[in-house]
Formats: structure tokens, C-alpha cells, sequence
């Protein structure tokens, strides 16, 4: 059943199965944006679960718009295995801000979908996001990044790699969401035998990831190890921003990070 209230400081939280979204909005319009997401937001499960049997597989005919841009976000990434699932939450957070930011009177606005978030900034706008690892990720209205997304194999989804974190921005909530799967899946040591991998099946009957082998542990690695498989990301990272597929991207490994593009990152403050 598809829930939404107002949380005492003034956002509105939506939830429905695995959909849980935090939205802000400033200005005189955000009242009524609201409402605006509350209805786009209702049905949005359903219309998704209609096409999940495409949605799961590579290369499909999808008719629904989210699942449209789910396919889109993902393409550029073959013909490395990807499915638009890469890209779901990005895509449902841009589908709700979309809508939110429709009428007049906001000034800056954001879609949470569990980490993956859609922004909309006015001028002289910026947005902080607290970053998995420590730090905050600082967003301009003079930057082209809109989106924002986390992968990692300790998240909420399954991960072929063994990166602690990889935050990426993009243009698009979407394609962030999309290329942070891909680089968190290329931070990787294979054959490793400090990590513990198991078919995606067994872990979740449905999932898109079918037989591949998924992180389920990573054991102490050295220091040039955590190196190697950090570069390997980084690799990956680099090849996607010469594309303009992403603005940058930060990568963490037990207690590593690297950084591709131009990242805005304050430290974390100490008390």
C-alpha cells in the first residue's frame, strides 16, 4: 500500500514495497509540488512491476516512461552485461522531481530514493550530501550534475565488485545510478580467495543478475591489493567521464579512495 507523510521537518516521505523516497522542497510552490509528487508516486510500483519480466533481462521492448529511461541510462554501458534494473531507483527519483518541479515557485528541490538522488537547483542554488564513507559532496546550480547515485557490495543491491562505495554524479539520476553499478562492479580482485562470492539466485530467486557471482564478504586485503582493485575502477570511471557519461566519481576500499572527474568534497567537521 503506497504511503506519504510529512515528516516533522517539512519533507515528505513516500513508501510503497522497496520504494522509499525522502523529497525536499524550498519556495513558495512546494506545498503544491508536493502533491504533484504524491500523485505520480501512487501507481509508479505498479506500473514498473507490469514490465519487471523485461526489465530484468538485457535488451527488451519497454512501453512504460520510467522503464523507457532505465533502458536509455543503460544502454551505453553495453555490451557489458547491464540490465535496466541497473538503473531503477535514479529513475523513479527523477520521475518524482520531475513532476515536483513542474509549476511555479520552487527553488530548489531533491528526490532521495534510497541514496540515489534527483536534483533540481534555481540560481545560486547548491545542495550537501553526506557521503557513505565521511565528507559531503557539494552541488552548484552552475554544475551540470543533477544526479547523484551509491553502489557498493555492502548496499542495498548486489554487487559483482568489492568496493566498499562508489559515489558517482551525473547528469542524470538515472545514468549516475547506472554507472556507479558498473564502476563499483569494476573495483574487483578476481580469484581473490578473501572474498566470498555466491550465484545472485541463491541470495534473491529473481534477481537479474541470474547465475553471476555477487560479494556476500571481503576479508582483509593489503594495501597494494586494495590499490589494484581501486585502479581497476578507476579505469572504468575514466573511460565512462571521456565519454560524458558521468561528471566524476569517488571510490572507497577499506580505508582507500580515489577520485575521477572534479568532485566537490568538504571534510567531515570534528567536534
Amino acid at each position: 500500500m503506497m504511503q506519504a507523510s510529512l515528516l516533522p521537518d517539512g519533507r515528505l516521505h513516500l513508501n510503497h514495497g522497496p520504494m522509499d523516497l525522502i523529497c525536499g522542497a524550498e519556495g513558495p510552490g512546494a506545498a503544491a509540488g508536493f502533491r504533484r509528487a504524491v500523485a505520480r508516486f501512487d501507481g509508479l510500483l505498479e506500473e514498473l512491476v507490469a514490465e519487471l519480466p523485461a526489465l530484468r533481462v538485457e535488451v527488451a521492448v519497454l512501453q512504460g516512461q520510467v522503464a523507457r529511461v532505465m533502458a536509455a541510462a543503460v544502454a551505453p554501458f553495453r555490451p557489458d552485461f547491464i540490465t535496466p534494473m541497473a538503473a531503477v531507483a535514479g529513475a523513479v527519483a527523477e520521475a518524482v522531481l520531475a513532476v515536483m518541479v513542474a509549476g511555479p515557485g520552487i527553488a530548489r528541490a531533491y528526490v532521495n530514493n534510497g541514496g540515489d538522488i534527483a536534483l533540481h537547483l534555481g540560481a545560486e542554488q547548491r545542495f550537501t550530501c553526506a557521503m557513505a564513507t565521511g565528507g559531503r559532496l557539494v552541488i552548484g546550480a552552475g554544475d551540470s550534475v543533477r544526479g547523484i547515485a551509491t553502489s557498493g557490495w555492502r548496499g542495498r543491491s548486489w554487487s559483482l565488485g568489492i568496493a566498499d562505495a562508489v559515489t558517482v554524479v551525473a547528469r542524470s539520476a538515472a545514468m549516475a545510478d547506472a554507472a556507479a553499478t558498473m564502476i563499483a562492479n569494476a573495483v574487483d580482485l578476481p580469484g581473490h580467495p578473501a572474498i566470498t562470492r555466491r550465484p545472485a539466485v541463491e541470495m534473491q530467486a529473481d534477481s537479474d543478475l541470474g547465475q553471476r557471482l555477487v560479494t556476500v564478504g571481503v576479508g582483509a586485503l593489503t594495501g597494494a591489493e586494495v590499490a589494484r582493485a581501486l585502479a581497476r575502477g578507476v579505469a572504468a570511471a575514466g573511460a565512462y567521464r571521456a565519454r560524458g557519461l558521468i561528471e566524476g566519481a569517488a571510490l572507497f576500499l577499506q580505508g582507500q579512495s580515489r577520485i575521477e572527474g572534479v568532485l566537490r568534497l568538504e571534510e567531515p567537521e570534528h567536534v
